[in-house]
């Protein structure tokens, strides 16, 4: 099982194709774990020419769970996502990040910029999740964890029935998926503690606006959960950020929509090319 460390934090991670094609790191959002990056979409970004590199955040999947302590922030879980290009040998590398995920990869490419040949920030924010969510949206982001395998999949359809993609609504597939993360590891407390490391966090904002790194910053206008202004407060705040709004696409990314992301984001990486980020910020 390939694991690596950022200090106490054991990373689990899993590469897909040739070490010498660009790699593009996944990371992912609240409570997910590295397998909602499905083989397939790995796959379909491979053909395109890419490496790619999933990996479970802390506090969820087969990496390490925190249970006691200590608290963290997004700025720890953006050390992770450094220590696991580390662990395959990578100085820089083009990343992308859903939801908690695309904070996460903001943080990244703040804290070392040098690192980053291009940025894609998924469905999130720059800080606190702007404008106002429906009862119902809440109702299911709110309740209470779980108890059996069962439960943990009912939670999981109603909330993609709240927030996620409705052209895309696949109840056989979502139970699937559901049953798949809670057989692999189950820990509503992990998710929990993630969610108190984003309210933990300070706004990237004032920051951002100091960012050269190449960004791409994607976005559904179905979207109930991190409605459409957050991704339209990622693009104003990063310069040159280009914004790509997806009809239809809610909080989720099903696979009716895989071609369309890794096309958005496989042109992003092509545009950008191989030019290291420290020379970039220097022209």
């Amino acid at each position: 099982m390939p694991t690596t460390t950022n200090g106490s934090v054991s990373l689990y991670y899993e590469s897909f194709g040739s070490d010498s094609a660009p790699l593009l790191l996944l990371v992912n959002g609240l409570g997910s774990q590295c397998i909602n990056f499905k083989v397939e979409l790995c796959e379909l970004f491979v053909a395109g020419g890419l490496r790619v590199v999933r990996f479970d955040n802390r506090d969820v999947g087969l990496s390490s769970h925190l249970k006691g302590g200590p608290r963290y922030t997004v700025e720890d879980m953006a050390a992770d996502g450094f220590a696991v290009l580390d662990a395959v040998g990578a100085t820089e590398a083009h990343i992308a990040g859903w939801s908690m995920g695309g904070m996460i990869v903001q943080a990244m490419a703040l804290a070392h910029p040098e690192r980053v040949l291009s940025m894609t920030s998924v469905m999130s924010a720059p800080g606190a999740i702007p404008g106002q969510r429906d009862p119902d949206v809440l109702a299911a982001f709110t309740a209470p964890p779980a108890q059996t395998r069962d439960e943990a999949a009912e939670r999981h359809l109603a909330g993609l029935k709240a927030w996620g993609s409705p052209a895309c609504l696949d109840v056989e597939r979502i139970r699937e998926d559901a049953y798949a993360a809670y057989d692999r590891c189950w820990d509503p407390e992990g998710r929990a503690r993630q969610s108190r490391a984003v309210g933990a966090s300070p706004s990237r904002v004032d920051t951002l606006a100091n960012l050269a790194v190449p960004t791409l910053v994607i976005h559904g206008d179905a979207d109930r959960l991190v409605p459409l202004e957050g991704g339209q407060a990622t693009a104003a705040a990063i310069p040159g950020a280009r914004l790509e709004i997806i009809k239809g696409m809610g909080h989720d990314y099903p696979p009716q929509l895989w071609d369309r992301l890794v096309e958005l984001i496989g042109a992003h990486i092509t545009n950008v090319g191989s030019v290291p980020a420290v020379e970039r910020t220097s022209q």
